[in-house]
């Protein structure tokens, strides 16, 4: 591409495409650029998820997101996020990978590698970062990790029909992953390091899981670890001293970070215990000069600290300082 755009966005989930959208708003140059699909973490989301708040904090870019019931499904979000490109006419390359960015403010080169192995590279003066953490989950590091049977995203209970299914982790996403496999015949055993179920997991959900492990239905054991995995075991570390327990599937909910080498190699500066990557709060602007953080790239290890219903402002955020810049460079 010859011609230099005035905006990149690298990811495309609801933070990347409302800065998007705020950029066409503006009538900049703009270009959305993503790995995997549109909003790639939310379909990677149960599929059959109900979103925690209601449709309208999830709005973006002023187009109303209408469902019927009080609170949206995965479903109804991919379909809401597609119809917010198709709005703005957002220029939009999905299964695309950016793998490296060189350059200064005004006049950076970007990199890319498409699903079929094609490389592209593209001039722009500005650059949104808002590639979030959910496509890098936070490992166990232990022996059989790497086996088929073991995910670090839950879709669906359907296939664990009467399968002896390990679940690791004490959160919302472990929560809801053993009572819907629970409820769809799976043997579930839970397993968690903490000394009971998150205080922060929803509180129509917490009941739930609590009775179904008072009550014998989901297996539990919490101050515990996994050890090892095999293909038919799990061996795990209890106060009561090692357990080895059948397995047919392990499902390591055990949470995700951002992609910091990403960053670094943009040359982007990343606290190494927290992750949080060198800002500045009020534009966001990066400590590279014209690169700037939507989303929750930003809040580093603390993934709980930014949803889409406050990275959505982000963008507007970023185009108050952009917008005015590119202005003055195109004057200077």
């Amino acid at each position: 591409m010859d011609k230099k755009l005035d905006v990149m966005v690298i990811g495309a989930g609801p933070a990347g495409l409302a800065a998007a959208i705020q950029a066409r708003k503006r009538g900049l140059d703009t270009l959305l650029v993503e790995k995997g699909c549109l909003v790639n973490s939310i379909y990677n989301y149960p599929e059959n998820m109900t979103f925690f708040t209601t449709a309208e904090l999830l709005e973006i870019g002023d187009v109303p997101f209408v469902v019927h019931a009080e609170k949206p499904k995965r479903v109804d979000a991919l379909k809401y996020y597609r119809r917010c490109v198709q709005e703005y006419g957002i220029p939009f390359r999905d299964f695309e990978r950016v793998i490296s960015v060189r350059g200064e403010d005004f006049d950076f080169t970007v990199q890319t590698r498409n699903r079929i192995d094609e490389v592209s590279e593209y001039r722009t003066k500005k650059i949104v970062v808002a590639t979030g953490y959910f496509d890098n989950p936070n490992l166990l590091d232990i022996p059989g990790e790497k086996l088929s049977k073991v995910s670090h995203y839950y879709t669906d209970p359907h296939p664990y029909y009467r399968k002896k299914v390990a679940v690791i982790g004490g959160k919302n996403s472990a929560a809801i992953a053993a009572l819907e496999l629970y409820r769809n015949g799976a043997e579930v055993t839970l397993i968690h390091r903490g000394t009971q179920i998150g205080r922060h997991v929803k509180y129509w959900i917490l009941p739930d899981i609590e009775n179904r492990i008072k009550n014998g239905e989901v297996t539990a054991y919490f101050n515990s670890q996994v050890k090892e995995i095999s293909q038919h075991q799990i061996v795990i570390d209890t106060p009561k001293g090692e357990k080895v327990l059948e397995n047919d599937f392990v499902f390591a909910l055990t949470g995700y970070h951002p992609d910091s080498s990403f960053l670094v190699r943009m040359g982007i500066e990343v606290d190494p215990e927290s992750y949080v990557p060198a800002h500045d709060p009020s534009t966001l602007e990066t400590n590279v000069k014209g690169i700037y953080l939507a989303g929750s790239i930003i809040s580093g290890k603390e993934t709980n600290r930014i949803f889409i219903e406050n990275g959505r402002f982000h963008g507007e955020q970023i185009l108050a300082h952009l917008e005015p810049s590119l202005k003055q460079g195109r004057e200077s």
